[in-house]
Order: C-alpha cells, then sequence, then structure tokens
C-alpha cells in the first residue's frame, strides 16, 4: 500500500514539476518574440514608469521626472519618434 502511495505522489509531483516548466518556458518564449517587435525609447518614460536602471539608479521603475531624455521604457518598433522620444541615448 505504501509503495503504490509513494508512486502516485512521485508521479504528481514529477508531472506537476513538468507543467511549471512548460509554463516557464513558454512565458520565456514569447518576452523574447514581443523584445523582437519593440524597441529602446528614451525620453518618454513617465515619471516611475521606466524599464530599466540607468546611471541614476539600479532599477525599473525609478525615474523621477517626466520625459528625462536618460530614462527609456519598451515601445513598439517604429513608434519611438513619434512618441517625442529617441533610439540614441543623451550623452
Amino acid at each position: 500500500m505504501t509503495a503504490s502511495r509513494t508512486l502516485i505522489q512521485n508521479t504528481i509531483s514529477t508531472s506537476i514539476a513538468g507543467l511549471l516548466a512548460l509554463g516557464l518556458a513558454t512565458t520565456a518564449t514569447s518576452a523574447f518574440a514581443a523584445d523582437a517587435e519593440k524597441e529602446k525609447c528614451y525620453g518618454v518614460a513617465a515619471a516611475g514608469k521606466n524599464d530599466c536602471s540607468t546611471a541614476k539608479h539600479a532599477c525599473a521603475g525609478q525615474s523621477k521626472m517626466d520625459k528625462d531624455p536618460i530614462e527609456w521604457k519598451y515601445v513598439a518598433k517604429g513608434s519611438c519618434e513619434k512618441m517625442g522620444g529617441t533610439t540614441a541615448a543623451k550623452k
């Protein structure tokens, strides 16, 4: 009885782990595909809405002012200049 129960528990645990791994792999693949359709756009992020770090801070969401020229966020390819931003970082 206990050997049978252990086998069932191991099968369930392995199945759950496999489903979680599949979900993570699918999410990662989707993220890479989405990144190919986007570009970094400098000078358009609202305060607290930037996507990543700069020389001023270490993480996303930490910009202090709207449209700071060194802050960036991902936007759809081809839309950056239309929004008033630039795809090259200001020096």
